[in-house]
């Protein structure tokens, strides 16, 4: 497939559980691009997370089709994964390591020198407040710094598409608002983000673009400003889901 600005692409996306069960994802298409910041929203089970795996490659699926940079997650999913990272809404982290060694973990995998890794560690866990906890176990740790150490941990090979379920949750004000921060400072460097969320203030102040899904349809995609003409999301959010 030939390259193009597009660094996330959903094409037809179908995906259904059981023997005539109710499609949980149904011929979704979106297109996330180099430096968007994409808010994929919809009530609880509208098939936010069930797509946001797919894209990962923890779900299989057959009808559709995902690229990655132009790869396919289908068949070239090894390099689809060198390029993403993904933050699930409840991180499930090794707990026997200490957060440095969980990190240097994951910099092995994706074959971070010793010099970037160092430097790329130090710079976020000093912004996220948790340089003086990364030598304790992960078991130790409250909800909210493990969520701290996955953000760290996924941004440690400077990924090419960021893929985040509910980030948010479990973060203080404070640790929101640097996530926040650097959400738009990745992305000003060409990284794509894509990710769903339930706190449509947040959204709306952060994304450039946006999708309504609803029992696992698209049933509105564009730029915040296609989207809203003036109202609030939350306005657009209601109003589209209650009319269709």
């Amino acid at each position: 497939m030939a390259k193009t600005n597009a660094m996330l692409e959903i094409k037809g996306y179908s995906k259904t559980y059981g023997e005539g069960g109710a499609k949980a994802a149904d011929n979704v298409n979106l297109t996330v691009e180099s430096g968007d910041i994409y808010g994929f929203i919809g009530h609880n089970g509208a098939g936010k997370s069930t797509t946001i795996r797919a894209v990962v490659g923890v779900l299989d699926f057959t009808e559709g089709e995902i690229f990655i940079d132009g790869h396919s997650v289908k068949t070239e999913s090894m390099e689809c994964k060198r390029i993403t990272a993904y933050i699930p809404d409840n991180p499930d982290l090794y707990e026997n390591l200490t957060g440095i060694q969980y990190l240097n973990f994951i910099a092995d995998i994706f074959g971070i020198s010793s010099a970037e890794r160092k430097e790329r560690i130090s710079r976020f866990a000093e912004r996220f407040e948790i340089t003086d906890s990364l030598g304790d176990l992960i078991s130790s740790y409250s909800h909210g710094m493990k969520q701290k150490l996955a953000v760290i941990s996924a941004l440690i090979h400077e990924p090419k598409l960021l893929v985040l379920d509910e980030p948010f949750v479990g973060l203080d004000p404070k640790a929101a608002f640097t996530l926040k921060q650097i959400m738009r400072e990745v992305c000003e460097k060409g990284t794509a983000i894509f990710f769903s969320t339930h706190v449509l203030d947040v959204a709306e102040k952060l994304c450039n673009k946006v999708a309504i899904i609803k029992q696992g349809k698209i049933i509105a995609s564009g730029t915040m400003e296609e989207l809203t003409h003036g109202e609030s999301l939350e306005e657009v959010f209601l109003e589209v889901i209650e009319g269709k």
